[in-house]
């Protein structure tokens, strides 16, 4: 299959399993030696575990007894430090973006990039895109308003590496982005997996046959959804093209990428070095917890940073001809996430594969509540064609898929709300239905 499959840098991504360790090798220690005295919060904490010079960093071994960086310490290290932190490398003259993370799972962080590390940035996502087969003859539209998220900020970057036509898409409705795709003729579509939904149910309403546009493929990101079967099938079957999932964190970079085989998401060891741990006690295991030390970004690194997304690595060579690390199913959930529903461990990422293989459905939410000290689940789901009978067949899906009783209740169309960035369908109530 390699024949026929699009590269971003083939030799790189091809490289055999020792020399693609050696790169790395070459890449974290020169990174070590560039912060280490330069840059404070690595400086404190590396000592505080013992290393006295990036000298220290002498093998793999070593490496493996870096202490973990937690998304709490960065908080913590702003709050102290405001507005950025004592994460820098370099003087701020030197820092020419500043983004901020969703907050979506606690505080929002602040992260500054230099040009050379914006420059990383745009060939991270090079490999994204062109993973998914995106060229230069593409126009690729990115309905995202560009606000301090670094969102797709990156991705407009990296269209550019590839000499594609990047077409902003912010500051327009639904309606207004899906009018200037035609008029524009975009090619490829760049969004999270709900809103590509989304845009599905507006051209649905206004009578457009999407399938009908130019568009050839769709990446998508901010949220897991596109590795789930049901939500690219349904993203798929609604644009008429193919979908494509992609990984990546604000504090870290552009992490992952789908290739055409479809086979998971392939973790860019060109430029991160990546780690699956047992959450409880940090031992490497074959399914856990990702653990992400970026390569290209010494401005403001971040060293075996513990993710919080569940991960399952592939033990077999990917038939894209890559060598790189691959991820089965993507980024399974969020481990802070994780739902315990009368002693059964639930991610949402599963509900949701459930939920969208009825196509009557087009939106939901999980409300959770306390009963009895324990946690309890109701599931709202849209749907107007014979609702009761839909909500019983989720309901039975539910139990016999997952384990777990769950309260289905129909709601009204448009009654749940919609997302241009990420989605939140867990939500906590302090008390159950009345």
């Amino acid at each position: 299959m390699t024949a026929d499959v699009p590269f971003y840098d083939r030799r790189t991504e091809t490289l055999p399993p020792e020399r693609l360790r050696a790169l790395q090798w070459d890449k974290v220690t020169a990174l070590a030696r560039e912060v280490f005295s330069a840059n404070r919060f690595i400086g404190e904490k590396w000592r505080a575990a013992g290393i006295r010079s990036a000298a220290d960093l002498r093998s793999w071994e070593d490496f493996s007894r870096l202490p973990f960086t937690l998304k709490s310490e960065l908080v913590a290290d702003q709050a102290e430090h405001p507005p950025f932190g004592s994460n820098l490398t370099y003087p701020l003259e030197r820092y020419v973006r500043v983004h901020q993370t969703s907050g979506t799972s606690g505080a929002p962080i602040r992260w500054l990039d230099t040009q050379e590390s914006w420059d990383w940035w745009a060939r991270c996502w090079g490999f994204v895109l062109r993973g998914a087969g995106v060229t230069a003859e593409d126009r690729v539209f990115f309905p995202f308003s560009f606000g301090l998220f670094v969102g797709f900020w990156g991705g407009f970057e990296g269209a550019r590496t590839l000499g594609a036509m990047a077409i902003p898409g912010g500051g327009q409705d639904s309606v207004t982005r899906l009018a200037w795709m035609e008029t524009l003729g975009a090619t490829v579509l760049v969004c999270t997996p709900s809103y590509a939904l989304h845009l599905v149910e507006v051209a649905r309403e206004r009578g457009l046959d999407l399938p009908k546009l130019p568009v050839r493929l769709t990446v998508h990101a901010g949220e897991p959804g596109a590795c789930i079967p049901a939500v690219r099938q349904r993203i798929e079957e609604g644009w008429g093209a193919k979908a494509f999932d992609h990984s990546g964190m604000t504090e870290v970079g552009a992490v992952g990428f789908e290739c055409v085989a479809q086979a998971g998401l392939h973790v860019n060891e060109a430029e991160f070095i990546a780690e699956a741990i047992d959450p409880a006690t940090g031992a490497p295991a074959s399914e856990g917890e990702l653990v992400l030390t970026n390569l290209g970004r010494g401005c403001s690194p971040v060293f075996r940073y513990r993710t919080g997304d569940r991960v399952r690595v592939a033990p077999a060579p990917c038939e894209c001809g890559r060598t790189f690390l691959r991820l089965e199913g993507g980024i399974l959930g969020r481990l802070d996430d994780m739902l315990i529903v009368r002693g059964v461990n639930v991610f949402p990422s599963a509900i949701e594969g459930i939920v969208r293989e009825f196509q009557a459905i087009d939106e939901f939410l999980v409300e959770v509540y306390k009963h009895s000290e324990m946690d309890e689940v109701r599931l709202l789901v849209e749907v107007d064609e014979t609702p009761a009978h839909t909500a019983r067949a989720v309901q039975g899906r539910l139990r016999a898929e997952l384990g777990i009783r769950v309260e289905v209740v129909p709601v009204p169309s448009r009654s749940l709300p919609r997302y241009e960035l990420k989605a939140r369908r867990v939500v906590r109530r302090s008390a159950g239905p009345s």
